[in-house]
């Protein structure tokens, strides 16, 4: 990292607005450019760039940057965009699986086999979101289980609305990943009956 740079992100980690804007102003556009490569939408790409540059902000005081900063954002664009191309896909899967006829076998109170599976089911998904990374199982647990809205989450957390929203989708593509496709599509109604 070259000495403006370096000067740049000490300035940044000291809590300097200037050097902030800075930093947004030499590279937001390009990084738009960037993302709307990935996800092929303008807005979505903005989105995703304002997200970065705002969570550069809040982590600011344990920055540890070394490449360029350039290369930093642009590697952090890059997987944001990745994350949200994932939990795309990973939606679809679970629209498709919807219908998947061992949920309407485990909803039906008539099959006791069923009310097993569910209980075995909820095992395993209340055991997957243990294994969350701390924060981001905090968060979906406040949203899923407390039902809280996004606002008071990022409220009582003093994190950002954005931040929120991305540790509650990171949550559930780690949950999806986690619990496998057999599980994927009942994830929806369980979490549902367990509101």
């Amino acid at each position: 990292m070259e000495q403006t740079e370096a000067l740049i992100v000490e300035q940044l980690k000291a809590g300097n607005e200037r050097a902030y804007k800075f930093l947004y102003d030499q590279h937001y556009q390009i990084l738009c450019h960037a993302a709307a490569q990935y996800v092929k939408d303008d807005f979505l790409a903005e989105t995703i760039v304002g997200d970065v540059i705002f969570h550069l902000w809040e982590v600011r005081e344990t920055l540890e940057i070394n490449t360029s900063l350039r290369q930093y954002l642009m590697q952090s664009v890059k997987n944001r965009c990745t994350d949200y191309l994932k939990s795309q896909y990973h939606q679809k899967e679970l629209a498709e699986l919807q219908d998947f006829p061992v949920l309407l076998y485990i909803k039906d109170d008539d099959y006791p086999l069923g009310r097993l599976l569910e209980q075995e089911l909820e095992d395993e998904i209340m055991k997957a979101i243990d294994n969350l990374p701390e924060e981001c199982q905090h968060v979906f647990r406040m949203s899923r289980f407390e039902e809280k809205k996004y606002e008071e989450i990022a409220h009582e957390l003093k994190i950002s609305v954005n931040t929120v929203k991305y540790h509650i989708k990171h949550a559930l593509a780690l949950l999806h990943a986690d619990l496998g496709k057999y599980l994927a599509g009942a994830i929806l109604l369980l979490l549902e009956q367990m509101k």
